[in-house]
């Protein structure tokens, strides 16, 4: 029984040491073809646009609709904790460092790894069973820089789009959150909010972003291009790139809080 166990644990242990290094095998190829598509001038452009356009279009929706009450929830909870102490002039500057800092990075990270991780793996998995990536390396086209990269591209491209947008429409509810429910002023939230954000702040919210951006082109892409045994391959496919991508998403996010938190700690402007 124990060696049964060991067995099934080290093949675990190397499944995952060989889906890690395949994934660093496919972070090099992106990088070469990217590279080499920018030096000779036949990178697809036309394809990253394209991806950009769809992707935005499946993701602009569901920004808006969570970044609503994500904003009403923020004010309700940081005004109740900050009203208990009497300070509601502090209300702008504790939601705006909540949304600004966490939520908005995590929830653009959630969107693109549940949306665009999905949408993704399903395109690049159902060309895999159906033996279009064999058919492209047959005709010499990389299915890397074809397929993949531009993919890669365009999550890059809408990811500050989508943070700036679920920041702008969660600071607005949460600024008539507390309009109407702790009856501070529109000029003490916004000063409070001023007086409190940074730069770096939004610096580190679009790289919270990008980082999300990369993980879920990555993973959807791997997780695609190895989909095997018909329809049941590719939902699998789906299913695992969704769940790696926001595993690692957050992941990411820690780390670069605790970059921040070390290097760039919350001060008075």
């Amino acid at each position: 029984m124990s060696s049964m166990v060991m067995y099934r644990g080290a093949r675990v242990v190397t499944k995952s040491l060989s889906t890690i290094g395949r994934s660093v095998l496919l972070t090099r190829d992106v990088i070469v073809a990217i590279v080499t598509g920018v030096v000779r001038r036949d990178l697809a452009l036309g394809e990253v646009v394209t991806q950009a356009v769809t992707l935005l279009r499946v993701t602009s929706l569901p920004a808006f609709l969570v970044a609503i009450p994500f904003g009403a929830v923020v004010s309700v909870q940081v005004g109740a904790l900050v009203d208990q102490v009497g300070a509601n002039s502090l209300v702008g500057a504790a939601s705006g460092m909540g949304i600004i800092r966490q939520g908005a990075p995590l929830a653009t990270g959630v969107l693109i790894g549940g949306v665009c991780a999905s949408a993704i793996a399903a395109d690049l998995g159902a060309r895999s069973i159906r033996e279009e990536l064999d058919a492209m390396r047959v005709m010499g086209v990389d299915p890397v820089a074809r397929l993949i990269a531009p993919r890669l591209l365009a999550l890059i491209l809408i990811a500050p789009m989508l943070l700036i947008a679920i920041v702008a429409v969660s600071m607005l509810i949460a600024l008539a959150v507390a309009l109407a429910k702790f009856g501070i002023s529109a000029g003490g939230f916004w000063s409070s909010f001023g007086a409190f954000s940074n730069a770096a702040d939004l610096v580190f919210a679009v790289l919270k972003a990008e980082c999300g951006a990369v993980v879920v082109g990555l993973v959807a892409g791997l997780r695609g291009i190895e989909a095997r045994g018909g329809p049941r391959g590719v939902a699998d496919a789906v299913n695992s790139s969704v769940v790696l991508s926001i595993m690692l998403i957050f992941l990411s996010t820690l780390a670069l809080t605790q970059v921040e938190t070390m290097f760039f700690p919350s001060a008075v402007a």
